[in-house]
């Protein structure tokens, strides 16, 4: 789907009435829509999705549930799929210009994760999401459905040449203005409330990969390093639970 030779052909599936929603109202174009009969007869959510396709000649492909289960694999969310043109990605410099609290995610794999680190960032005051390439597509069809939709709401990009290693690139965020603050588990870190932290006036709050946390070389650029106090003898929180946490507090 996304068509590495021909990007500007990319696609993506979104799914679920509310999702396409928000997708449409951001500009994505459609290329086709595949929904459930029953929901196309009774649900109103979906009919009113589908209203906005009138006399766009968008192709909308109907059939019974059964029918749909077997030909896509999985079970429909509120039994509408729709097919979207990729956008064309844009640098970080340009969306984050006006950007004051930004969220980096280094390595973070599982589009579980993606999507609700992007629906905290939406929710909880961050103005851009940054990915390095290792991280799971954004627009994986789960990670748009975990996020319900607001990857279609904030700003995101690519950071980073190399898949694994973006250390080199970690430059970039200090040229645009930005002081780092790396979540980790270290004895050194800040507490998440210190108040040096809200006087920084452009901060870049960076979540790493679920097993590993973030790379040492990414440690070592960092200006800060902040961990959330723990009980129960419990180490650390997934990383899309610790995102809304750290964004909560951060972005105020």
């Amino acid at each position: 789907l996304i068509n590495k030779d021909n990007p500007e052909v990319g696609l993506f599936i979104a799914e679920s009435p509310k999702v396409i929603g928000r997708a449409l109202d951001v500009d994505y174009i459609p290329v086709s829509v595949l929904v459930e009969k029953h929901q196309m007869e009774e649900n109103e959510e979906t009919q009113e999705v589908l209203a906005r396709f009138e006399n766009t000649g968008i192709s909308i492909f109907t059939a019974e549930f059964a029918v749909l289960t077997q030909l896509t694999g999985f079970k429909l969310t509120r039994g509408m799929l729709c097919a979207m043109y990729r956008p064309k990605l844009r640098t970080p410099q340009e969306i984050c210009r006006d950007a004051r609290r930004i969220a980096v995610l280094e390595n973070v794999v599982n589009p579980t994760n993606v999507g609700a680190i992007f629906r905290s960032a939406a929710a909880l005051n961050m103005d851009a999401v940054l990915l390095t390439p290792a991280c799971s597509d954004p627009l994986y069809r789960r990670a748009i459905r975990v996020s319900m939709g607001t990857v279609f709401q904030i700003p995101w990009t690519y950071i980073g040449e190399k898949a694994v290693d973006w250390s080199n690139d970690m430059g970039q965020l200090r040229q645009m203005g930005f002081q780092t603050v790396a979540m980790a588990l270290r004895e050194d870190s800040l507490g998440i409330d210190d108040k040096r932290l809200h006087a920084v006036d452009k901060l870049a709050i960076l979540l790493g990969n679920e097993g590993e946390g973030l790379a040492d070389e990414t440690l070592a650029q960092c200006d800060y390093t902040v961990r959330i106090p723990m009980s129960h003898g419990v180490d650390s929180l997934n990383v899309a639970a610790a995102s809304a946490v750290a964004f909560y507090e951060l972005g105020k």
